[in-house]
């Protein structure tokens, strides 16, 4: 896949780097062509000099082929405005922005756009919304044997019971983040878009999972709602 990364500062340039370090193409812009030097030795992917929220930078930079942007400037306005127009002009779907001003995180997530803290693990969290399919795991007991994971809720499971991804012995839903607020999840509550869910899951489970999410576990709700009517 194509990443676009707008701001090639520490979290920039190491995200690129990361990125192109598991396979994928990346196209970076900052206004400052000296930011460069940030990008890892041998970075094979575009530098692009201009601001970030210039379309004609963006194109250069691959919006028009790209799977995913990440808005990681110095600027929570530079950050969102770029964000929107990757999400509403170029119909980008995995877009992440950095803000410095948390009090305006629940403002983003209700516009649909993911956003991470400036704290240590800003570019692990942003790499984790634009690459949602890597497996990557959370935490993992000194056992082995129970593992946290993070993942967005798919688009497919929006309108449904979030009851219906579990599958008991095997994972659990444990928390959920809707427009910026963690909470332990109800029974009967609904999936929205947007959705961050973390689940715990047992060792070897997790493909199980993944194909769940996907939906190509073939109709888990059939079989919910079959538990239900035995029990």
């Amino acid at each position: 896949m194509h990443v676009v990364v707008v701001g090639c500062g520490r979290v920039g340039s190491t995200l690129a780097g990361l990125a192109v370090a598991e396979g994928h193409s990346v196209g970076v812009i900052d206004k400052r062509s000296t930011a460069f030097v940030n990008l890892p030795p041998g970075f094979s992917g575009r530098a692009v000099v201009g601001f970030g929220f210039d379309r004609d930078r963006m194109i250069e930079a691959g919006i028009e082929e790209a799977d995913a942007l990440a808005a990681v400037s110095s600027g929570d306005n530079t950050n969102i405005v770029v964000a929107r127009i990757a999400r509403e002009t170029f119909g980008i779907e995995r877009v992440v922005a950095r803000i410095y001003d948390p009090g305006r995180a629940a403002v983003y997530e209700r516009l649909g756009i993911p956003t991470v803290a400036t704290v240590s693990w800003t570019t692990d969290q942003a790499l984790r919304k634009l690459l949602p399919d890597q497996t990557r795991t959370e935490w993992t007991d000194p056992t082995g044997k129970v593992s946290a994971v993070e993942r967005a809720l798919p688009a497919r499971w929006a309108g449904r019971t979030l009851e219906e991804l579990e599958e008991p012995g095997r994972w659990r839903l444990s928390v959920l983040t809707r427009t910026g607020r963690a909470m332990v999840p109800r029974p009967g509550l609904l999936g929205q878009e947007g959705d961050i869910l973390v689940l715990s899951v047992a060792t070897g489970e997790l493909a199980a999972l993944e194909a769940r999410l996907a939906g190509s576990d073939g109709d888990a709700g059939s079989a919910v709602r079959m538990r239900r009517r035995s029990s």
